[in-house]
């Protein structure tokens, strides 16, 4: 059966053999919801055609497309019947279950279940899709559909059959109560998996877990999902949240112990912030531009700054932020994440493994973090300046769930470097902060100046202020715009700055899909592009572990700012360290 598949894939291989390479199809909503199925990539070797799962069972093709469908989803390239026939035999013969472990918390209500219906409403789910809730609360399927539909909802484009699609994807949810760390739980969700995919009548049944869970229970859950809840015919797929641990030694622990009951090729590191629009658009306006390839290196760039800030405090959450800190929570992973993708050399293809391996080696080239090149901030409280009302804004310390007196910062700007022929010399400077004024996350290049520039003279003493600037913003508002000078219209020479923009809800109107989206459906496709590996965790933590312990072992204390400012005075200094100006420091509105 297999070599049968084998030799079909090498028919289909010399069938596009001489042809264009194959682009990813585009995708709508089709007439016949909830039971299409996305349209298949083509595999493009044998490993592609059969892999093997953790349980040493033959995994099958990780694309799919329903046959009767052909004729009605928009193609960028045509293939033959053929083809598109020996692609589409995946989900005809399976079925996934979706497991969510922690199903009852506020990430699967706010995040995990809106996207798994924003993707069924699409016709981007398998046709014979089922969802299990698993929590420690009790609840009978009933409650649980009650639970789901009120964090339902459809896309302000895509409102037509909504009621309707939200029933038919509440009734595909079922739910099992059980321990975290108790075997016999996850038989009993074994029991009611196996119930509702026999009702399928498809031969391989594939599942898909995610553990929305506290990180303290990742291990267990794990556990006890491979060992007692793994698929017996098809693929079993793990879904871990991040924090990767606290440092180098816990995060390996982690990794320890999740090895014991899964392969790597079964887990799923998710970040989030990888599946952002902008982030993912980042490889293609690097790789696909021949304008900006030759300009990405220490001859043109200057400095690269990576920055996130939010406008809000820890809002009652402060007892598990101050665990972690800004440190752990944003920079060691959404923000080195983005400053891999940024740096890494051009990957050999798409493939996932390549794109991951050029990001590993970029974090292999990174120096350890000094303490010298970190600043820390704590917000504290302001008195009459709520956003309504001169309603007084409480600080860290004030918030009932915070230890007294607790030195964990809720701002941190660093100085990263990359010692490779590429990036030698320019400083990746990254700001992650709490209650600050604005809420957004940006990536801002500030290129060299003009040599022997002719008119430097008609630009005033600031030249950094004219310099070219490339900035990519990842939220609010998503857009990709750039600096330039030019002349302004007129009989006299005056320059000015203006922007080339790209501003994403003015250039199209569909609505952005969600980050979780993105990722889940990457998971039910196989493709790891975006998820974080072993080796890659390791190197990350490496760069951040000796800081983070010195910094507790000294008690160095954040240097306070005011809730609502634009945080600590030694950011700048740091930045000035490096002859830089923060881009952020003026309103750039779009």
């Amino acid at each position: 059966m297999l070599g049968g598949r084998q030799l079909g894939m090498d028919k289909l291989s010399r069938k596009l053999s001489g042809a264009q390479p194959v682009a990813n199809y585009s995708r709508r909503p089709i007439s016949r919801p909830f039971r299409a199925a996305p349209v298949p990539r083509v595999a493009q070797n044998s490993q592609d055609a059969v892999t093997q799962n953790g349980s040493g069972t033959s995994e099958a093709p990780t694309s799919w497309q329903n046959p009767a469908l052909k004729k009605a989803i928009p193609t960028v390239v045509s293939l033959s019947d053929e083809a598109a026939a020996m692609a589409a035999d995946d989900w005809s013969q399976s079925s996934l279950s979706v497991v969510v472990v922690g199903a009852s918390g506020d990430l699967a209500k706010k995040k995990i279940f809106p996207a798994l219906f924003a993707l069924f409403y699409e016709g981007l789910l398998p046709p014979d899709f089922q969802l299990f809730g698993y929590a420690r609360s009790k609840m009978t399927d009933e409650e649980f559909r009650d639970l789901i539909g009120n964090t339902l909802t459809c896309r302000i484009d895509a409102r037509s059959r909504c009621e309707d699609s939200q029933a038919a994807f509440l009734s595909r949810c079922f739910y099992c109560p059980g321990q975290y760390d108790a075997p016999e739980g996850y038989a009993n969700l074994d029991k009611k998996c196996k119930e509702q995919e026999a009702l399928t009548g498809k031969m391989v049944a594939n599942r898909m877990f995610f553990l929305s869970i506290p990180p303290n229970v990742f291990v267990q859950a794990a556990g006890g999902a491979a060992d007692n809840c793994s698929s017996p015919t098809g693929w079993t797929r793990v879904i871990v949240e991040k924090p990767f641990g606290r440092d180098s030694a816990s995060s390996a622990e982690l990794g320890r112990g999740l090895a014991r009951h899964l392969t790597e090729d079964q887990i799923y590191r998710i970040d989030h912030y990888l599946g952002k629009e902008l982030i993912e658009n980042l490889t293609v306006l690097r790789f696909s531009n021949l304008v900006f390839e030759p300009l990405w290196s220490r001859q043109y760039i200057r400095n690269v700054q990576v920055i996130f800030s939010e406008d809000f405090g820890t809002e009652g959450r402060g007892g598990y932020f101050d665990r972690y800190g800004i440190i752990r929570d944003v920079m060691q992973n959404h923000l080195l994440q983005i400053v891999a993708l940024f740096a890494m050399e051009p990957p050999v293809s798409l493939d996932g493994e390549a794109i991951r391996n050029e990001k590993v080696k970029v974090l292999q080239s990174m120096s350890q973090v000094a303490l010298e090149d970190v600043t820390l901030g704590q917000y504290r409280g302001r008195s009459g300046a709520g956003r309504s009302g001169g309603a007084d804004l409480p600080g860290y310390l004030d918030d009932a769930t915070v230890p007294k007196g607790s030195l964990c910062p809720t701002f941190a700007a660093i100085a990263l470097h990359i010692n490779n022929a590429r990036w030698d010399g320019v400083p990746f400077l990254l700001k992650a902060g709490k209650a600050l004024h604005t809420r957004g996350a940006e990536i801002r290049v500030q290129f060299r100046h003009v040599p022997g520039n002719i008119f430097k003279h008609k630009v005033g003493p600031n030249i950094d202020m004219t310099t070219n600037e490339l900035v990519i913003r990842i939220q609010p508002r998503e857009s990709i715009y750039l600096k330039i000078n030019n002349k302004v219209p007129g009989l006299g020479m005056r320059l000015d700055t203006t922007k080339l923009d790209l501003v994403y809800n003015d250039a199209y109107s569909k609505e952005l899909p969600d980050a979780y989206e993105r990722l889940l459906l990457d998971v039910v496709n196989g493709d790891k592009r975006l998820f974080i590996r072993d080796d890659e965790l390791e190197q990350a933590w490496n760069i951040f572990t000796p800081v983070l312990h010195e910094i507790e072992r000294r008690k160095v204390a954040p240097e306070l700012y005011p809730y609502g400012s634009r945080g600590p005075v030694g950011a700048h200094y740091l930045a000035a360290k490096y002859n830089v100006r923060w881009g952020d420091l003026t309103e750039d509105e779009i």
